[in-house]
């Protein structure tokens, strides 16, 4: 496999994008690294900078910027991304992309691939508000795609199938149009980069993986 492995995965709510962080890592043998993640650690070490993470979340607080490119350095210089990482979850804003190549420049580690999971809106809305799932086991299915045998029954314990708030359409349309707000500064800044590689999200999940590894090996761009 050609050594392209310094990956961000990116993609709005709902297009599979843990799916397929999983199976990418996996694949390469690699590091899934995300925000979330790294201020959890971070907190847990009690270094000075999870002390201050901690102070910004526990006040309701955004981490702000410069907190945040420390930890994804110190992360990132470990001897565990040396072949490799998947960042997921940042950069989220374009200041954070322009100070996240900068400090990839400075530990030699740039981003060789930026994938975009992309989506129609209107199909993603039609595909997650179909979602239920279960209060009590957490089971997942779909009023299309995964039914369950007794219609609004979840199969695994007989409770009543819920529908998250959050994926209802009016939810969905506001939570998709701020992505697509927010993220389509760092789609052109990554384009210009020559690194990003448009993925089809809305295909099967298998195909999606087989686009992305054609992808990282070269024969697909």
């Amino acid at each position: 496999m050609k050594n392209m492995t310094n990956l961000i995965i990116m993609g709005p709510p709902g297009a599979g994008k843990g799916t397929q962080s999983e199976r990418i890592v996996q694949a390469l043998n690699i590091p899934h690294i995300s925000t979330g993640d790294m201020f959890r650690e971070a907190i847990a070490s009690g270094s000075s900078f999870g002390l201050e993470v901690a102070r910004y979340i526990n006040q309701g607080m955004l981490v702000p910027d410069d907190v945040t490119i420390e930890i994804v350095r110190e992360r990132l210089s470990r001897p565990d991304c040396e072949h490799g990482y998947l960042l997921d979850g940042f950069p989220r804003t374009l200041p954070q992309a322009c100070a996240l190549e900068n400090l990839l420049k400075e530990i030699n580690r740039p981003i060789q691939c930026a994938l975009n999971i992309a989506v129609d809106k209107n199909a993603l809305i039609e595909r997650i508000s179909g979602r239920r799932v279960c209060p009590k086991c957490g089971a997942s299915y779909h009023i299309v795609f995964k039914k369950p045998n007794k219609e609004d029954i979840c199969d695994t314990c007989g409770s009543s199938l819920i529908q998250r708030k959050d994926d209802t359409p009016e939810s969905l349309k506001v939570r998709l149009d701020a992505y697509e707000n927010q993220t389509k500064p760092l789609i052109e800044f990554y384009e210009k980069n020559g690194v990003l590689v448009q993925i089809d999200g809305l295909q099967d999940i298998d195909k999606v993986f087989d686009d992305i590894l054609n992808v990282l090996k070269g024969e697909k761009r």
